[in-house]
């Protein structure tokens, strides 16, 4: 097997440290985003302009 390049290696290993978090994060990142939306929403249902 020939020899790998530092470059890579480097994009070997990401592309495995992404698969092994990769779905955590993006489920984090999902949730954490509907709860934003959620706030906003809540905090401004929440004031009378009128």
């Amino acid at each position: 097997m020939r020899e790998l390049s530092a470059e890579a290696r480097l994009h070997l290993y990401a592309r495995q440290l992404s698969r092994q978090t990769g779905s955590g994060f993006h489920t984090v990142a999902l949730y954490g985003s509907l709860a934003l939306i959620a706030a906003i929403v809540f905090g401004s249902l929440s004031v009378h302009p009128f």
